[in-house]
């Protein structure tokens, strides 16, 4: 005799209430708490930027480097100008200072919590001055010009008459490596053969003219070995040259052999 099944009666299980859910009740607090945190660093008072403290300008005046300062730290939330210190952009700041002033070299940008910005500005430094097209500029140790030249200042000048456009402030005028060739040929010059100079012009990458004081001018190739070159030129004086005949001198031309060929004027 068989057994007779009987099925279990089907219930129907509740769902619950979304509310009850420990997940999304988890959800909404983490949600609250970040927007807690969003609201007090990007809203709050006390991280709103209000000083801006700038040090090492001399070149440039400290309120024209805090108007660019200023320009790039506020920032538009919907309806809310905010201009918290966590959104201020370092980067975009340092390249609006480049940009905008060529007598500076560099800047170093901190923040200063809660609501300080801490500028130490590092001004280009002339070394000498660089001459094109009737023109003349400051010039710093990298080959960049960065103001025009207002008075007489004692300072080594530099030429280039193959340049035939017009330059622009903050440009690199003279190549970085050729630059240091032409300073370490005046410092043996002044320092070693008691030569003053008036001026160097750059022909080109194998040739430079200078010229002296006296009137007289030294041709020099930078891509050669400068020492053994200034040495021809300081054995030829010493021997061949007194001192009361320098003045008679045109040139010397140091870029070939084993001699300083010389040439006195007509």
């Amino acid at each position: 005799m068989k057994k007779a099944h009987f099925r279990k009666p089907y219930r129907i299980k509740k769902k619950k209430s979304i509310l009850k859910n420990r997940f999304f009740l988890f959800g909404i607090l983490v949600l609250f708490v970040f927007t807690w945190i969003f609201y007090f660093f990007v809203f709050a008072k006390t991280f709103q930027l209000e000083k801006i403290i700038i040090n090492g300008q001399n070149k440039v005046s400290e309120q024209e480097i805090k108007i660019i300062v200023e320009q790039g730290i506020g920032e538009k939330l919907l309806f809310w100008e905010i201009k918290s210190i966590f959104l201020v952009n370092l980067d975009k700041i340092r390249e609006n200072i480049l940009n905008n002033f060529p007598q500076i070299d560099n800047v170093e940008i901190k923040k200063g919590f809660p609501d300080t910005l801490n500028l130490k500005v590092m001004e280009r430094k002339e070394i000498g001055i660089f001459c094109a097209n009737e023109k003349c500029f400051l010039l710093d140790e990298k080959g960049i010009i960065f103001a025009d030249v207002l008075q007489q200042q004692e300072l080594i000048k530099i030429q280039n008459s193959a340049i035939d456009r017009e330059l622009k402030l903050g440009e690199q005028a003279v190549d970085k490596e050729l630059l240091s060739k032409i300073l370490q040929v005046v410092v043996k010059l002044k320092k070693d053969l008691k030569i003053s100079l008036d001026e160097v012009l750059i022909i080109n990458k194998q040739r430079l003219n200078i010229k002296t004081f006296e009137g007289w001018e030294i041709y020099l190739n930078p891509e050669q070995d400068i020492n053994w070159q200034l040495l021809k030129l300081s054995s030829v004086l010493d021997e061949e040259i007194p001192a009361e005949k320098r003045k008679d001198l045109e040139r010397f031309d140091l870029r070939f052999g084993n001699y300083a060929p010389y040439k006195y004027r007509d």
